[in-house]
């Protein structure tokens, strides 16, 4: 799960994690978090998921990570956008319009550069992550975010020992010992996917629950 894993897997165009549609928790989920238009969005470890311009297009401010380089121009080529490119501290970055990507790793980022951040989005970050690296990223993501910031966390959830991650299983019980204490939690759904995904289907797993949290910084 180190830098060379993702940076393969991008070169190498193995992403299925990759929406080719906008989130349908983030479109149904979103609004009832109540952030003023023009909020700036926190979207850890983005690749170039679909739901960056969704949040822009609702009138959000977006900040995404990203490590892969080619993921992030692989979304300004594919929104027809031509970033604005510039060297800022451990990060690349990339804007144009309200959506701004920073390429290079998360944990360079500070509480400096998220002060502003009143939203949050975690739909492919924390499950991309081996449990030791989950820890070190939401104690990270705890440390530098402001109180206050709203956001929407997606989980999954099944028998790890039936697969190999990633995306890795996180069940309820690791997201309340990992966020509770600095964040409030409350779950939104959690319903079993596992019929519309037949790759998981194949692999011999019996359920495959998503988990959709609404979370506040204390």
């Amino acid at each position: 799960m180190h830098e060379d894993f993702w940076q393969a897997r991008w070169a190498r165009n193995e992403i299925g994690f990759h929406q080719t549609e906008v989130n349908p928790y983030l479109s149904r989920h979103w609004p009832t978090l109540g952030l003023a238009p023009g909020s700036r969005v926190l979207v850890p470890l983005c690749g170039k998921t679909l739901d960056l311009a969704w949040l822009a297009g609702e009138g959000f401010a977006v900040l995404g990570v990203e490590l892969a380089e080619k993921a992030v121009r692989d979304f300004f080529a594919e929104h027809q956008l031509s970033p604005q490119i510039a060297r800022q501290g451990a990060f690349t970055v990339y804007r144009a319009g309200p959506v701004e990507i920073r390429c290079g790793d998360f944990f360079a980022l500070t509480a400096a550069d998220v002060a502003d951040c009143r939203g949050l989005y975690d739909r492919a970050a924390l499950i991309a992550l081996p449990p030791e690296m989950r820890e070190r990223y939401v104690a990270h993501l705890s440390a530098i975010l402001p109180p206050g910031c709203r956001g929407l966390l997606v989980t999954l959830d099944y028998d790890q020992a039936r697969m190999d991650g990633p995306p890795f299983a996180v069940p309820d019980h690791e997201v309340q010992r990992l966020l509770a204490a600095d964040w409030q939690l409350h779950l939104l759904e959690a319903p079993d996917v596992l019929r519309e995904n037949w790759k998981f289907l194949q692999r011999g797993l019996d359920r495959l629950e998503e988990r959709v949290y609404r979370l506040e910084r204390r």
